[in-house]
């Protein structure tokens, strides 16, 4: 029977580890057993501060899930997804195995294509409009992933900026908070994950986007403000239920939809803040319908946006029965 050669599997793993992670902290790892990868969180990468019951890194978790799948299809597979299969491992996320073999559609490939040129862009974006047809095409992708996103109006876009600033003052009063900062942020010759000063971008002069400020930890000489656009495109990604299975879900979604835009030309900033604040999080929620706010997304028309480093696929990869 014919199946994925190891080496071009391993490659599908590297694919993987492009995707988006809170601070970069990559908590995930790997494991190939013939033709199917175990995929698993790390919970040495958690955020403690941020993340006190691991929302965040099963979501950042689900994004490289998805890339997984995306750079599988991509290969001439189709993929088949077993979420949490084994109760006794609390730490194994998925099982991924090959199904039958397929060209890859042009979506499928435009999806893997965006890979490596998805980045998440702190830069002021331009004036330009999103259109209602890129929207929906957002919308479509989130749906397919059993998600929704819902771009805000006028009214309901001043209210998340609000909140925005809210969630970060009372982050900058939690104890530890700037500690954790610091610990994603320190500039160390050879690093491979955090953040690094080219990615953190300017501070918001007049502070309309609800970004996380990455300098007030580390500041950089040559940073400074700028002006943001005046009205962010920003949309709230939301799933029925808050439990692991919608925290993977809601990364999977995520990671569909950033690649989508980037397939678009659209330059987007994931933002986590107004969600790690659980009272904040209850306003951008509904609870008559069991939605939950799992992510705030900014989008637009922004310049280019560096890449972020990443683990060696071997510094990953878990050995078989280790």
């Amino acid at each position: 029977m014919a199946t994925l050669d190891r080496p071009t599997l391993i490659r599908c793993i590297e694919a993987a580890t492009l995707a988006p992670s809170l601070h970069n902290s990559q908590p995930w790892r790997f494991r190939v057993d013939g033709d199917s990868v175990d995929v698993y969180g790390d919970p040495g990468r958690r955020l403690e501060v941020l993340d006190p019951n691991g929302r965040e890194l099963i979501i950042s978790v689900g994004a490289a899930l998805f890339t997984l799948r995306a750079a599988i299809r991509d290969a001439g597979w189709i993929p088949t997804v077993e979420t949490f299969p084994d109760p006794d491992l609390t730490d194994l996320v998925a099982r991924v195995r090959l199904g039958r073999p397929a060209e890859p559609s042009r979506e499928s490939q435009e999806l893997a294509g965006a890979i490596a040129r998805r980045h998440t862009n702190r830069q002021p974006f331009s004036s330009a409009v999103v259109s209602a047809d890129v929207l929906d095409k957002l919308r479509d992708a989130a749906e397919h992933e059993g998600a929704r996103l819902t771009v805000a109006g006028g009214a309901r876009r001043t209210v998340i900026v609000s909140l925005g600033r809210a969630a970060a003052d009372r982050l900058h009063r939690r104890g530890g908070y700037f500690a954790e900062l610091n610990r994603w942020t320190r500039q160390l010759p050879g690093r491979v994950d955090g953040i690094p000063a080219h990615a953190m971008g300017p501070w918001d002069a007049l502070e309309r986007i609800p970004m996380r400020d990455f300098g007030t930890v580390n500041p950089q000489p040559s940073r400074h403000g700028e002006e943001f656009e005046a009205y962010p495109t920003i949309a709230v990604l939301t799933t029925v239920g808050d439990t692991r299975v919608q925290w993977l879900q809601a990364g999977q979604a995520l990671q569909r939809i950033l690649l989508v835009a980037t397939r678009l030309h659209l330059a987007t900033t994931p933002i986590s803040q107004p969600v790690e604040i659980p009272s904040i999080r209850d306003v951008l929620s509904d609870p008559r319908t069991g939605r939950w706010a799992q992510m705030v997304i900014r989008l637009g028309y922004g310049p280019p946006a560096g890449a972020t480093p990443r683990r060696p696929v071997t510094e990953v990869l878990l050995a078989p029965g280790a």
